[in-house]
């Protein structure tokens, strides 16, 4: 980026593209003022001419030939010059007629030759045939000429300036927008070395730049909270897993002292704490498998109502042996389509949590209204805070250490809800917990 010069840039580029065509215009507006100068000089010389070739046709009609010489003579050579040939010699402001002068409307342009500061003026006449011979009218355009060259000098450096101030302009504009690229680069370089708390500047203008700086900003506060969780996620397998591995490891060094009779049972154990070892990857790989869409689903209709009674029968019992209270209500059925193995086990789950965690003698409800599912338990609850973090892969809040489990149980939960559609969402139920499940 630093090897970019602004005349390198895609801006440059787009800042000659828009000079050309603000050139092309400009220089079409001119050329078509242009053109029109030219035909209004032209329309007007044509009118001036015919007019003096009626005028001087009357005249030849109405008056004799010594006052229609004198007329000749005395004609304004600042509007016309008129020159009569008569028997003699020439009569009027020209000392000559010029070969191949033809008949007006027809004309042409000829030089002639003063004893002026301009010795040289040009003139554009022709012929008109009277009673008493032909007479030359012309009229000075070396004047007009000298206007047009004008004009079009002007035209020519209101261009070159119109060329020079865009490309200054567009040079000036490459740099702001590379200045701000370069130092996009050097945040981003920064990002790349690990300083994830580095963020874009955004201005006030609000412009494309402050947009794609706003979207990047946002990726890179995704990127740190995944890398935050990724981190608590390996504190949390580094602190549920030490305990097992810990307690295989010692279990292993005394396998040698124990005897026959005891060597069965330190053997059941250790499998118990390896099974909860691979039960945790076994539930961290299902979680990927079924977030990323890997895990194929057998959609088939279901019925709420009768997987809330399922869940009913197969809880029941998990229930009494805690002392709790299990309670089933239903409303008017309502069939879904999804795969019955995952939505059973993720309702299953969150029961299990209910039973586990809302303390002996609690009341636990199944209640299901239409399309809503809610869960609800007299028990400790959730503090409002943690309610949004207990879906986090490996997260268990501290009171829930001294049970077993793998912490991904809600996690699972909400993947396969999100799979399915449906939302799930936690609130307290003063005291205790509902959880609310929305197809």
């Amino acid at each position: 980026m630093k090897g970019i010069k602004p005349y390198q840039s895609s801006a440059w580029l787009i800042t000659m593209i828009f000079s050309a065509l603000v050139t092309l215009i400009i220089g079409t507006l001119l050329f078509g003022m242009y053109r029109q100068l030219m035909n209004e000089q032209e329309l007007q010389i044509d009118q001036h001419l015919s007019a003096e070739k009626a005028r001087y046709q009357q005249m030849a009609l109405t008056l004799n030939r010594r006052s229609f010489a004198i007329q000749v003579k005395t004609a304004d050579p600042k509007n016309t010059l008129v020159v009569w040939r008569n028997s003699f010699d020439l009569v009027g402001a020209l000392s000559l007629i010029p070969d191949d002068m033809p008949l007006l409307p027809q004309t042409r342009e000829f030089p002639i030759l003063t004893g002026g500061p301009d010795k040289l003026h040009i003139l554009t006449g022709g012929l008109v045939i009277t009673r008493y011979g032909p007479v030359l009218i012309a009229t000075r355009t070396d004047q007009l000429a000298t206007l047009i060259e004008r004009f079009v000098n002007v035209a020519i450096t209101a261009l070159m300036l119109t060329v020079v101030l865009t490309l200054a302009l567009g040079y000036l504009f490459s740099k702001a927008i590379l200045r701000r690229l370069v130092q996009y680069n050097r945040l981003s370089r920064l990002i790349e070395k690990g300083e994830y708390s580095t963020r874009l500047p955004v201005s006030w203008r609000q412009d494309e730049f402050d947009m794609l700086a706003g979207q990047f900003n946002g990726v890179l506060d995704t990127l740190e909270s995944n890398l935050m969780a990724v981190r608590g996620a390996t504190d949390n397998i580094a602190h549920d897993l030490r305990t097992p591995l810990s307690h295989l490891r010692i279990g292993l060094e005394q396998l040698p002292d124990k005897t026959s009779h005891e060597l069965p049972e330190a053997c059941a154990i250790l499998t118990e704490e390896l099974d909860h070892c691979l039960a945790t990857f076994d539930a961290m790989l299902s979680l990927t498998r079924i977030e990323e869409g890997q895990q194929t689903l057998l959609l088939q209709e279901l019925s709420i109502k009768d997987m809330c009674e399922d869940l009913f029968e197969m809880a029941e019992a998990m229930a009494e042996s805690n002392q709790q209270s299990l309670l089933l209500f239903t409303g008017e059925d309502i069939k879904v389509t999804g795969d019955k193995y995952l939505l059973f086990q993720a309702l299953f789950n969150l029961v299990d949590n209910a039973i586990k965690y809302a303390g002996e003698g609690a009341t636990i409800e199944i209640v299901q209204e239409g399309k809503e599912i809610q869960i609800r338990d007299n028990g400790p609850g959730i503090p409002s805070e943690a309610q949004e973090k207990v879906f986090e892969r490996l997260v268990r809040l501290d009171p829930s250490r001294h049970n077993k489990g793998t912490g991904l149980g809600l996690s699972l939960v909400k993947a396969i809800l999100v799979r399915h559609n449906a939302l799930v969402t936690l609130s307290d139920n003063q005291p205790g917990l509902v959880v609310r499940i929305n197809f």
